[in-house]
């Protein structure tokens, strides 16, 4: 068993590799995290449609929000003031802010991007914002995360190595103002929120407790590596982070972008070789689940990605055997449930038949299900890699999978 040497807040242990992939569990003030670890991604705090008991119960023990929509609504200040992200979704387990780099390169019209930080106008009233690496600290210090992201510069998959190159390069100068920033408000605390209009009779607000709430909560800076699907350009990502300051963690950003999906797995592996093996690493926005079992295997421990729920809201179950549209015809008379034994409401009481009839009659209750089956799905998935690291036998167990799980597809595209 390897051990890194972490703050105290923090500890990461690994065993039972099998090749790059390897057993871990990753110690945070909220909690621990058995991994490989798949993150549901509650974008404003809360996995649409589904409650933090759902996705407890379906195996989820770490959550992702999004630092850039908070800020926007209901504001960091807001959250900070009524106790802090954990207490005011009520997720008492581990949780991670991304800092907003993919919204920022998401919403490429409204946006412009300097070496200050990024201009961009609120999609939601069209209001001029300045968000800099800075005031991004600021932002995630008092939302409460355990876990926060850096201030990176995502570009397009496929760019070119000039625009990769600036990217990267402009991502390691925002980490050092992050770092610098981070560790000034461990130091000195937070600044006093302003004042605000709140009545006696109310349950008083944390920001009341004046000493207390300027203290900054126990948080990991993770940094982000950038370079797009170039490898020289990664390798000196990783150099310039390792070189910048010793990480609880360290992220692998800038893929599923655009990018062919042989391209995101080499460059995965190119990460897994220079990366620090006592470290946990995050590749950000992947989860679908074949690319989570081969990026299980080039040494990836944490995941996120909305495209479980998300596709799910839209009819699209995850099975063993691919993909499935539950709008379909074919399964108006099918009383098979989604998946065989698993454990989910979705496939514990309902067949495929009537998750279609709910889906054809716009019932809402259709996209809950189908959001709340993908998320155990996943998660259950990298259980299933877990269990299989532990045994010693994941390479042919990811092998096989695979093979079952793209059967489907690779029989459609030989009949077009």
């Amino acid at each position: 068993m390897t051990e890194g040497t972490l703050p105290s807040s923090f500890r990461f242990r690994t065993a039972h590799a099998d090749g790059s992939a390897r057993l871990g569990w990753f110690d945070t003030p909220h909690g621990e995290v058995h991994t490989p670890a798949f993150m549901p991604v509650g974008t404003h705090g809360a996995v649409r449609g589904l409650t933090v008991h759902d996705v407890e119960r379906a195996g989820g023990r770490m959550l992702l929000a999004n630092a850039y929509h908070l800020y926007l609504r209901p504001g960091d200040e807001a959250v900070r003031a009524l106790g802090g992200l954990h207490a005011f979704t009520r997720w008492n387990g581990p949780m991670l802010t991304d800092s907003g780099g993919f919204q920022v390169f998401s919403l490429a019209k409204l946006r412009a991007v300097r070496e200050e930080g990024v201009e961009f106008r609120s999609h939601l009233d069209g209001s001029l914002h300045q968000y800099t690496p800075e005031g991004v600290m600021r932002i995630e210090r008092n939302l409460g995360a355990d876990v926060i992201m850096q201030l990176d510069e995502l570009i397009a998959g496929g760019a070119d190595v000039s625009a990769s190159r600036a990217a990267m390069e402009r991502s390691l100068r925002w980490l050092e103002r992050c770092r610098v920033e981070f560790e000034r408000l461990s130091h000195q605390g937070r600044a006093p929120v302003a004042p605000i209009a709140h009545e006696d009779s109310l349950p008083p607000l944390a920001t009341h407790d004046v000493v207390r709430d300027l203290i900054a909560p126990p948080q990991a800076l993770f940094p982000i590596v950038q370079g797009g699907t170039h490898d020289d350009l990664r390798r000196a990502s990783v150099r310039g982070i390792l070189d910048t300051g010793d990480w609880v963690g360290i992220a692998v950003g800038g893929l599923s972008v655009g990018e062919a999906k042989p391209a995101m797995y080499h460059t995965v592996a190119v990460c897994d070789a220079d990366l620090p093996r006592d470290r946990p690493r995050y590749l950000m926005g992947v989860g679908f689940p074949d690319d989570l079992v081969e990026c299980v295997a080039r040494g990836v421990d944490l995941f996120d990605c909305v495209a479980p729920s998300r596709m799910g809201r839209d009819g699209t179950a995850f099975t063993p055997d691919g993909k499935v549209q539950i709008r379909l015809g074919a399964f108006r008379y099918d009383r098979r449930p989604l998946v065989e034994e698993c454990p989910c409401e979705a496939c514990t009481h309902y067949d495929r038949a009537f998750l279609r009839h709910l889906f054809v009659s716009h019932e809402p209750l259709g996209p809950r299900l189908l959001a709340l089956h993908n998320v155990a799905f996943v998660l259950e998935l990298m259980r299933q890699a877990r269990e299989q690291l532990r045994a010693g036998t994941f390479a042919a167990w990811s092998a096989a999978w695979l093979t079952r799980y793209r059967a489907l597809a690779t029989k459609r595209e030989s009949v077009v």
